[in-house]
């Protein structure tokens, strides 16, 4: 196969003339070539040449011209080159061998066909040939092709050495799965159940760079299918394993909240690419385990699931190296939430309950109901049409009541002038706690916003702290 004609941009021939000028082969592999078979953008270009990566990146980098930049990485034996918008890496072709307990390989200079050998997946294993003779000629001895027509993923030798020896790649695999919505080819899939207990050797943080691509695919609960039907889920979040399975007791069960909880992601990344309102969606139901009860007169109970799943919310994100700011207190706060929207649904929408929610939610409103409409996955059409329509009108009382507080800010019915004159105070403090609950009264609907019912209320205020008010001041406003 020749892809001369997908190789459009005039790189490709810059850099295929240095290495016919310096006597070398050169390719484009890996991803870069994938993603071009398979159609898919791709920012990230890598070259391979027989020999030394280092020097070719410095003839490309001379022959590229002013405004162009050359990074050199000798400790690695790579080298970057960049002018605009364009980013080349450049490695000579090296051979790979691993010790038990490190995913750090020892490296040596190698053959194109070493270099491809030691790559992950059959898919990933391909070279494009940009010397002038070969241009556009595609190397492929693993059939790399065939996988990617088939949509397949699988290693191009042993997958128990290929996991074994970089454990990482189990993660890779299904990441690649999960993102271009590939099967895992049936032996490779039982190398992952084989060497699942590897990955206790990655860090925290490869894992988490891994689980975060997971969650950015457009259908994120493929891959956590996969890593819980691997082992590698018992091991890197054994909480999410937890949600899996229904227990039964006297013919009452509840449902298979995994299940649940993949519908839910699932649905929440339909929505929306907020990466960590899709994480608050894999842990909105994280605490059910811990809560679960079962009841011989109302059945089974998952009470305060909640607030322990927030508080799991935080134990994991710091296990799992994921950022402790301001993106843990979202996804725990929206975990702590979730509940809140059904139950306005369920009770009567006051605007009070209504107002309540939005100050605890805050920004993260709109996000909250995304999170509530996608927790509604009952089989029964109707009940979740109900639910559904529900949301609606209680979206409707968000905005009205959020038009009605506006209002209310505008119009402030007794000034702190009024309320020194009513009590004689001087300006002071408080003449601020008077108008600070004033406002907060107003606002929670415990009173109306007109003037009689903030003056009654002013009045009770003051006498509560011992304050009498120097003229009876609904006289005149009674008669107004």
């Amino acid at each position: 196969m020749n892809l001369k004609s997908k190789l459009k941009s005039k790189v490709f021939h810059t850099v295929g003339s240095a290495a016919d000028a310096m006597g070398r082969e050169c390719y484009v592999v890996g991803g870069y070539v994938r993603d071009l078979v398979i159609g898919r953008d791709s920012k990230d270009i890598d070259f391979v040449t027989v020999g030394s990566g280092i020097e070719l990146a410095q003839k490309v980098a001379e022959v590229m011209g002013p405004n162009t930049t050359l990074a050199v990485y000798r400790n690695y034996g790579t080298a970057q080159v960049h002018k605009g918008k364009t980013e080349l890496e450049f490695v000579g072709a090296r051979r790979e061998s691993y010790s038990r307990d490190s995913r750090n390989p020892i490296v040596e200079d190698g053959t194109l066909d070493d270099d491809l050998a030691r790559r992950d997946f059959t898919i990933n294993a391909m070279a494009i040939s940009v010397n002038e003779t070969t241009f556009g000629e595609v190397i492929d001895r693993y059939d790399g092709l065939g996988d990617i027509e088939r949509r397949i993923i699988r290693t191009p030798l042993d997958p128990d050495i290929t996991f074994s020896d970089d454990p990482l790649r189990m993660l890779r695999c299904i990441r690649f799965a999960t993102q271009l919505d590939f099967d895992i080819d049936p032996e490779t899939s039982d190398a992952l159940r084989r060497n699942a207990h590897r990955i206790e050797i990655i860090t925290a943080e490869r894992i988490k760079d891994e689980l975060f691509k997971i969650m950015a695919s457009p259908k994120p609960s493929k891959g956590w299918y996969h890593l819980l039907d691997s082992g590698l889920l018992a091991i890197i979040l054994p909480e999410l394993v937890r949600l899996k399975g229904v227990e039964v007791v006297n013919g009452r069960r509840h449902k298979d909240n995994f299940r649940h909880t993949m519908l839910v992601l699932n649905s929440v990344a339909a929505m929306s690419d907020n990466i960590y309102l899709r994480w608050a969606a894999l842990f909105h139901d994280i605490g059910k385990p811990a809560t679960k009860h079962y009841d011989p007169e109302r059945g089974w109970t998952f009470h305060n699931h909640n607030f322990i799943g927030s508080k799991m919310v935080k134990t994991i994100f710091r296990r799992m190296k994921f950022p402790l700011g301001a993106e843990m207190n979202y996804v725990a706060k929206l975990v702590d939430l979730h509940m809140r929207p059904i139950a306005l649904v369920e009770d009567e929408v006051t605007d009070s309950a209504v107002r309540r929610l939005a100050n605890y939610a805050e920004e993260d409103l709109a996000d909250l109901m995304i999170l509530a409409r996608a927790d509604i996955t009952s089989k029964d059409e109707a009940r979740k049409a109900r639910y559904l329509a529900n949301f609606d009108l209680v979206e409707q009382k968000f905005r009205d009541t959020d038009a009605k507080d506006r209002e209310r800010n505008r119009k402030n019915p007794v000034d702190g002038t009024e309320i020194m004159a009513l009590f004689g105070l001087p300006q002071c403090p408080q003449v601020g706690f008077f108008a600070k609950n004033l406002k907060q009264a107003i606002k929670d609907c415990e009173i109306d916003d007109d003037r009689v019912a903030a003056f009654t209320y002013l009045v009770k205020l003051g006498e509560s702290v011992g304050l009498k008010p120097l003229y009876d001041p609904l006289a005149g406003e009674n008669n107004g």
